[in-house]
């Protein structure tokens, strides 16, 4: 990018993973652009007791962060849970920037993250169908370009624009009202390879706490573009089972970081259908993977399986299940 583009403001969500926010800081300090980068960092408040000393060793880990331009970490006094910590924040920011560049504390990120997104960034400032930027992108099988447009919106390292979050609509019911009355559940769930939908209804019931679903609904509806690189430059860390919303079983998603960085521009601002192809093709396929691995438990792995199902709470269950919701 030219050298007198102002550089977008990172802001980084975290709670109680003090390892894996090491690392997400680490990844993001090899980053040229990181000197010149400012750091906003969000430290959601303790939900129990238990909670306690792991949320106090994740602000141990943010005293006295360096290599950034400038950093300031809000430290929530209470627990706002991710979904409230993200949006709010995101708020925050925008409401004194232009744009934000948006992580967790268990992504890390390749050396070409922030020149990506910065590049993107300014690239599609003024291309108001291009709703956000991702960092990650899936791990495909089928060639895709070095970058292309996806209708919708993603949540693992990303970034948008002041003008652009003004689209996010926080009422899920809603959302999944309008989706249903314009025809839209068979292709907003990726044309029936992924329950998009189910997710966004599951939020309305209360089952799941996820803003991403709410972000990708409000984009969909509004014909907003994501642009996604054609390798990967984000990776989620979180398949120990300590995410929010991220399971073991999430690891179908788990990609390589790039060696090398992704050019932006050049393509027309319009969904690829090549592209498009390729995700459902892996969502099919991921999909059809899990359900042969569920087939072929032994019996007495099914037998646990059944009472784990017959104990937690369903809540919880969906929550195992679901991937990808970036709640």
């Amino acid at each position: 990018m030219a050298a007198s583009e102002k550089l977008a403001p990172v802001a980084l969500f975290a709670y109680r993973r003090p390892e894996h926010l090491a690392r997400t800081l680490e990844s993001l300090r090899a980053n040229p652009e990181c000197g010149s980068t400012e750091l906003f960092v969000f430290s959601d408040g303790a939900k129990s007791p238990a909670d306690a000393a792991a949320v106090e060793a994740v602000r141990n880990t943010l005293r006295g962060i360096e290599g950034f331009a400038n950093v300031q970490v809000i430290c929530r006094e209470v627990n706002f849970g991710l979904a409230r910590n993200i949006t709010q924040g995101v708020a925050s920011i925008l409401q004194r920037r232009d744009d934000i560049i948006v992580l967790e504390d268990d992504i890390i990120v390749s050396p070409f993250f922030l020149r990506f997104m910065n590049d993107a960034l300014a690239t599609y400032r003024n291309e108001p169908r291009v709703g956000s930027v991702s960092g990650y992108c899936y791990p495909v099988t089928d060639s895709v370009p070095e970058t292309y447009f996806i209708r919708g919106a993603d949540c693992w390292g990303w970034a948008t624009w002041r003008d652009r979050w003004r689209y996010f609509n926080p009422d899920s019911k809603a959302l999944a009202a309008n989706i249903e009355a314009r025809e839209l559940v068979y292709a907003f769930n990726m044309d029936g390879t992924f329950d998009y939908f189910q997710m966004l209804k599951d939020h309305g019931s209360g089952k799941n706490d996820s803003w991403a679903v709410r972000w990708h609904a409000s984009c969909f509806l509004n014909d907003l573009l994501i642009l996604y690189p054609g390798r990967a430059l984000a990776r989620n860390i979180g398949y120990d089972g300590t995410g929010t919303h991220s399971a073991i079983s999430d690891a179908n998603f788990d990609v390589s970081l790039s060696g090398a960085p992704v050019e932006v521009g050049g393509i027309s601002v319009e969904e690829s259908e090549q592209a498009r192809a390729a995700i459902k093709r892996f969502f099919a396929e991921t999909r059809n993977q899990t359900a042969f691995a569920e087939s072929h438990l032994s019996g007495p792995a099914q037998a646990f399986r059944r009472m784990i199902k017959s104990i937690l709470p369903r809540r919880v269950i969906d929550q195992l299940r679901r991937v990808r919701t970036g709640a």
